[in-house]
């Protein structure tokens, strides 16, 4: 221990936050500032890691919620040796590597994307939960923590209450929290928002809490030391700091706590520059580099973390040769491979709901993919996820064992949640609920597109068909809503998710194998309530006519030069086979029809197989129970799309089905008025 070097190292830090943000002439210093000295001393003294091998599954995680203390990660990184002078001094330009709120960067030591406010340490909690369901599995040496850094804006989120919850109530003590307690946030101080004993409400959570003078390093090393002997309980370390610590005013006095601080440069606040970087030690001709005696101790440090994970992985390695099986499958979930599995070997009973086919998907995947954590917002008995839970056993606090997590009625922790078990890695994360409650989740599935995370949401309850239940629970724009990602590209090119809605049992069964096999990007399960009849078998199998999904669309029922082609996905699509019945005996028209279970894997596939699909020189007809707009790009100007563009009703789904136009006989009428207008 050695106070002076101490106190250099974190003021190094707070210089080149400040440095950063005069530099870019935008971002957050007075934050990074406050935050330095946890940050120091966690990294220098507690966080286990390995300098040569940043990618290593067994070290510990730092999860940041302040996205937007962003500096605070790269000047800690910096001092490592994890980013180069040039990185910190191109903060938030184009082709940095030091973007404006952190993005995941594992090689550097960016665990996770943050930016939305709550969501960074729910993630936490997420890779908390995965630790300690790998550690059941493969023993307590399988013991790394997770770290979250949390302020005042992350705490008032209303996400922070399900994250509390969730990880008080299953007793994740590998979980340690710090939030950065200022009393400042962008526009006001804290009080004027909220009065609440923050303390009090996690301790009520069962969580460990502590508050602590966080400029005062012993009293950090402290709490950091009972925080990782906790054995029951996550901890929250309640760090009081100070906005803008070491902030130098024009005429030498101090400058710090001023809300003006948090988000500007603090050239452009009552604070001076210049001033304040010789105040803590920095050169103002030179502020990115790093002090002499900080740069020599942090040497040391990696030199020490680099020892410490070689004895850990012997360790390791120890334990593997005298559980060579283990090792083995330890191996394969860390791979991300999925073992053999025979989707065709799953028997639905004929004219399921595609929920209920799930159901047995998820049955069948319980017994053969042991890495998986299946979780729903309390709803599964009616989500069908139940089909899982049936198979295993709840996760609960003590017991890791079990591979369904319980989450409550708390949508988007749980799709946070998932994303943290997924940026963990070793498991699949599957999360459930109602399709029109989706809404709840977007923030989290954002994330999962922007982070390439293969979560898999099911939504089930897919359409106004829900029922007696009414409009606040019948799904109508959510469809649109969803395919709109499949339209936007992630950072590696690729649509940024895969919205999947089958037709009947057997494309719900090729909707999993699709799912599992998409791992890095999310995928949605857009599942129906009511029973669908199964779709004609045209060759050796339904299930093997359904692989022709795996494109995005094929012709479920062909014709040759058709008078008409019909399109839909999901329940629709057996509505559409009523139809043509009724059109080719009665009209004597000739009529093909396709399944379109994901448009945007659909407009992947080569023109010509698109063509042959949806020619473009027939009439084309889209049959939706959402918006129009859902099918609007397949069928063109020239097509016609029947959908609903209106809320629903509370009535019966087969009243609500004849009410809206949605049977056999009246999409019948429906296409041959729009034959009339070509």
């Amino acid at each position: 221990m050695n106070k002076q070097i101490d106190q250099q190292a974190a003021d190094n830090i707070r210089a080149l936050a400040v440095a950063m943000v005069e530099k870019a002439n935008s971002g957050h210093p007075g934050g990074p500032m406050g935050g330095a000295d946890f940050m120091h001393i966690l990294y220098s003294e507690f966080f286990n890691y390995d300098p040569s091998d940043m990618t290593w599954p067994f070290r510990d995680r730092f999860f940041m919620d302040a996205g937007h203390l962003s500096t605070l990660l790269y000047a800690q990184y910096y001092l490592l040796g994890n980013y180069a002078k040039e990185d910190v001094a191109n903060f938030r330009q184009w082709g940095s590597i030091t973007p404006g709120h952190p993005e995941v960067d594992v090689a550097r030591g960016i665990e996770n994307t943050s930016g939305p406010l709550g969501q960074g340490h729910t993630m936490g909690v997420g890779a908390a939960i995965a630790a300690k369901f790998l550690q059941a599995r493969f023993g307590d040496w399988m013991n790394h923590k997770v770290y979250g850094f949390i302020s005042d804006g992350g705490i008032q989120e209303e996400i922070s209450q399900g994250a509390g919850r969730i990880a008080g109530h299953l007793g994740l003590s590998n979980f340690i929290m710090f939030f950065d307690s200022n009393d400042i946030q962008l526009s006001t101080s804290t009080d004027e928002v909220t009065s609440e004993d923050t303390a009090m409400k996690y301790e009520a959570w069962g969580w460990k809490v502590v508050t602590i003078d966080a400029h005062n390093h012993d009293a950090i090393r402290k709490a950091l030391t009972d925080a990782n002997n906790e054995t029951e309980k996550p901890t929250l370390i309640i760090g009081k700091t100070i906005m803008g610590k070491g902030c130098v005013a024009a005429d030498g006095s101090m400058f710090e706590g001023h809300c003006e601080l948090h988000g500007q440069p603090i050239g452009h606040t009552g604070a001076d520059y210049k001033k304040t970087l010789l105040n803590l030690g920095a050169n103002p001709e030179s502020p990115f580099d790093i002090f002499n005696d900080v740069n020599a101790f942090y040497k040391d440090v990696i030199a020490a973390k680099t020892a410490q994970a070689a004895n850990k992985k012997a360790e390791i390695n120890a334990w593997r040769q005298e559980n060579s099986d283990l090792a083995k499958k330890l191996d394969f979930f860390l791979s991300g491979e999925l073992p053999e599995l025979d989707f065709e070997s799953i028997v639905h009973k004929a004219g399921l709901a595609s929920r209920a086919a799930s159901s047995g998907v998820l049955g069948y995947l319980a017994e053969h993919v042991e890495n998986m954590i299946v979780s729903s917002a309390d709803l599964s008995n009616s989500d069908k996820t139940d089909g899982f839970l049936k198979k295993t056993h709840a996760i609960k606090k003590g017991d890791f064992t079990g591979s369904f997590l319980q989450a409550g009625v708390a949508e988007l922790t749980m799709a946070c949640i998932a994303n943290g078990i997924a940026l963990h890695g070793g498991i699949i994360p599957v999360v459930a609920t109602f399709f029109v409650f989706s809404d709840y989740m977007k923030p989290a599935i954002r994330l999962s597109g922007i982070q390439e995370l293969g979560v898999k949401y099911v939504w089930t309850h897919d359409a106004f068909r829900v029922g007696e239940d009414g409009p606040t629970h019948q799904p109508v724009e959510q469809e649109a809503q969803i395919r709109l990602l499949e339209k936007l590209k992630n950072h590696s090119g690729k649509p940024s998710f895969l919205a999947l809605r089958p037709a009947d049992s057997a494309e719900t069964s090729v909707a999993w194998k699709m799912a599992l096999e998409n791992k890095n990007t999310p995928t949605g399960l857009i599942l129906s309530r009511q029973g669908i009849k199964d779709l004609p078998t045209k060759g050796s199998s339904r299930y093997n006519d359904a692989l022709a999904a795996e494109k995005g669309g094929y012709l479920i029922k062909a014709a040759e030069n058709p008078d008409v082609v019909l399109i839909a996905n999901g329940s629709e699509v057996a509505t559409l086979v009523e139809a043509a019945e009724i059109l080719e005996s009665e009209n004597g028209l000739k009529v093909s029809i396709a399944s379109i279970i994901s448009e945007g894997l659909f407009k992947l596939q080569s023109k010509a197989y698109q063509n042959s699909v949806i020619p473009k020189n027939k009439p084309l007809f889209g049959l939706t129970a959402g918006l129009p707009v859902n099918l609007e790009g397949l069928v063109g100007d020239n097509g016609k799309v029947f959908g609903l563009e209106h809320f629903g009703y509370s009535a019966p789904a087969t009243v609500l089905d004849d009410e809206f136009g949605f049977t056999g006989i009246k999409v019948s009428k429906q296409i041959l008025e729009y034959l009339k207008t070509v």
